[in-house]
C-alpha cells in the first residue's frame, strides 16, 4: 500500500511536492475509509481525489507515479538511452538540476523508503530503506557520470553479504538503470530487493489516461472471474443491463493498426532484455488477423430479451464497463489504479455511486484520481476532509500541492460548505477567467 509519494522537478513541478494517504486523527467514516496496518500508528486511505483548474498539474502528480514505476519495471539495455519526461521548464536553472523521487509503501507489512536521483542521461543517486521494525538501509547506489557507470552499490550493514551476487547485480546496473531494474535483469535472489519490485509490478497498476481505451484489457483481465460480479455491478448502477456474454472472435486488422502494431513491437523489442517478440506473441496470425473478444449487453425490455454490442452502448455505459473491471480487480485484489479524469463520461450520481462502491467493498486497495466533480463536496457525510487534494499553479506557474486537511479552522469548519468554498476561489484550485467578450471584428 501506498503511504506517501514525493516529486521534484518533474513537468509543472518545481519545488517539492507530496501525496500522502496516511490518515488524520479524524474519526469521520474511518470504518470505510481506513486501512489498518501492522505497523505501530500508522493508517492509511483507500482513496485521494485531486482537483484543480485545467494545466495546474493534477495529471504530471499521475504522471511521476507512472514514470517512476516505469524506471524500475522497464530498465534501459543501452547505456546511451535517455529517459523521456521534461524537468521543470519556465525557470533557466532547473532544466540542468535533477529530478527526484522519494516513495514509502508497505510490502508484506514492511514499510520500504526508497528515492532516486535523476536526470535525462542517468540515474545519479539511488536508495533504499525498510524498517523491521528500526530503519535500516538496503542499499545506496552512486553513479559516476564522468565514466558514465555504476560507481558503487553499498549495501546496509543488516543485509546478507553475497560479493558475487553484488558484482554481478551492479554489472546489470547501467548508468541509466535503477537497481531494481538492475534486479530485474539479473538471476540473484533477494528479498527486499524482491519486496520492492513485486510491489511496482503487482500492486501499482500503470496510470487509466482520460483518452485511453482499456475495453479490450478489462475484458481480457476478466477471462479469469465471474461475469456475474461485473454483471452485478452494472445492474446496481441502473444501466438496464440483465447480463453480458464475451465472445472471441478472428478480426482482419486494418492497414493503420497493423502500422500502429509494427512500430509497438518495435518499441518493444528496443527496451526488451530477455528475448524479441513477433506479431504471433502479440496475437496476430499471418494473414493480420486477431482473436478479437466481443462484449454483447443483453437487455430486458417488456419481457423481451435484446443483445447489444458494446460499441452500439453509449460512452457512458462503455465507460463503466471499464471502471466495473476496474472495480471488481480492486476487490478481488490487493492493488492501486491511477485514474485521470474518473467523471468522464458519467453522470454526477454515478461518479458518487462508483466511489462509494469502492470505499465500502474494498479493504487493501487504494485509488488516486483527479476530478473536475464538485458536486460531492456538498455532501460531507460520504467524503473526509483528508483524501481531497489540490492542485493550484504559484506565480512562478509551478504546482503547488496540498490537502483539505491543511486549511485550520479559519479557513473550514465543520460547518463550511466545501463546495461553496472551493466553487468561490477560497481553497484555490480554479480557473481565474476573464470576461466572455472576445473581440473580434
Amino acid at each position: 500500500m501506498l503511504i506517501e509519494f514525493s516529486v521534484q522537478n518533474f513537468g509543472s513541478i518545481k519545488n517539492k511536492q507530496t501525496l500522502s494517504f496516511e490518515a488524520t486523527k479524524d474519526k469521520h467514516l474511518a470504518d470505510y475509509y481506513i486501512i489498518p496496518t501492522k505497523i505501530k500508528g500508522l493508517k492509511l486511505l483507500k482513496l485521494g481525489l485531486i482537483y484543480g483548474a485545467n494545466a495546474s498539474g493534477k495529471t504530471t502528480v499521475l504522471m511521476a507515479l507512472d514514470f517512476l514505476r516505469e524506471i524500475v519495471l522497464s530498465p534501459k539495455i543501452e547505456k546511451d538511452m535517455p529517459f523521456e519526461y521534461e524537468p521543470f521548464l519556465f525557470d533557466k536553472k532547473t532544466p540542468d538540476k535533477n529530478t527526484i523521487f522519494n516513495i514509502s509503501f508497505i510490502q508484506n507489512n514492511i514499510r520500504y523508503d526508497y528515492e532516486v536521483e535523476l536526470n535525462k542521461k542517468a540515474i545519479i543517486k539511488e536508495k533504499l530503506d525498510f524498517y523491521s521494525p528500526n530503519k535500516a538501509n538496503v542499499f545506496t547506489r552512486i553513479t559516476n557520470t564522468k565514466k558514465q557507470y555504476t560507481d558503487s552499490i553499498v549495501f546496509g550493514t543488516k543485509m546478507k553479504k553475497n560479493k558475487n551476487a553484488e558484482d554481478i547485480l551492479k554489472a546489470n546496473t547501467l548508468w541509466n538503470n535503477t537497481v531494481i531494474g538492475g534486479f530485474v535483469k539479473t538471476n540473484i535472489e533477494h528479498k527486499e530487493l524482491k519486496d520492492v519490485r513485486d510491489w511496482f509490478y503487482s500492486y501499482l497498476k500503470p496510470i487509466v489516461h482520460t483518452r485511453e481505451n482499456i475495453f479490450f484489457y478489462i475484458t481480457k483481465e476478466l477471462e479469469i472471474y465471474n461475469k456475474n460480479h461485473i454483471v452485478n455491478i452494472l445492474k446496481a448502477a441502473d444501466f438496464g443491463i440483465s447480463n453480458l456474454t464475451i465472445e472471441t472472435k478472428k478480426e482482419k486488422l486494418s492497414h493503420i493498426t497493423m502500422y500502429v502494431m509494427k512500430d509497438f513491437i518495435e518499441s518493444i523489442n528496443k527496451e526488451n532484455i530477455n528475448k524479441t517478440v513477433s506479431k504471433k506473441d502479440m496475437g496476430i496470425a499471418d494473414d493480420d488477423t486477431m482473436l478479437q473478444p466481443k462484449v454483447k449487453f443483453e437487455h430486458i425490455v417488456n419481457k423481451e430479451k435484446y443483445e447489444l454490442p458494446s460499441e452500439k452502448e453509449s460512452l457512458g455505459t462503455q465507460r463503466y464497463y471499464e471502471l466495473a473491471g476496474i472495480l471488481l480487480l480492486l476487490i478481488k485484489n490487493s492493488s492501486m489504479f491511477s485514474i485521470d479524469e474518473l467523471e468522464r463520461s458519467l453522470h454526477p450520481d454515478l461518479f458518487r455511486h462508483f466511489l462509494l462502491s469502492f470505499i465500502v467493498n474494498s479493504k487493501n486497495s487504494q485509488i488516486i484520481a483527479t476530478t473536475h466533480n464538485r458536486e460531492i463536496l456538498n455532501d460531507k457525510d460520504i467524503f473526509r476532509n483528508d483524501v481531497i487534494w489540490i492542485t493550484d499553479k504559484d506565480k512562478e506557474s509551478a504546482t503547488q500541492l496540498y490537502s483539505l486537511s491543511n486549511f485550520d479552522s479559519s479557513v473550514i469548519r465543520n460547518t463550511t460548505s466545501i463546495y461553496n468554498a472551493y466553487k468561490i476561489g477560497k481553497l484555490g484550485g480554479i480557473p481565474n477567467l476573464s470576461n466572455y467578450y472576445i473581440g473580434i471584428e
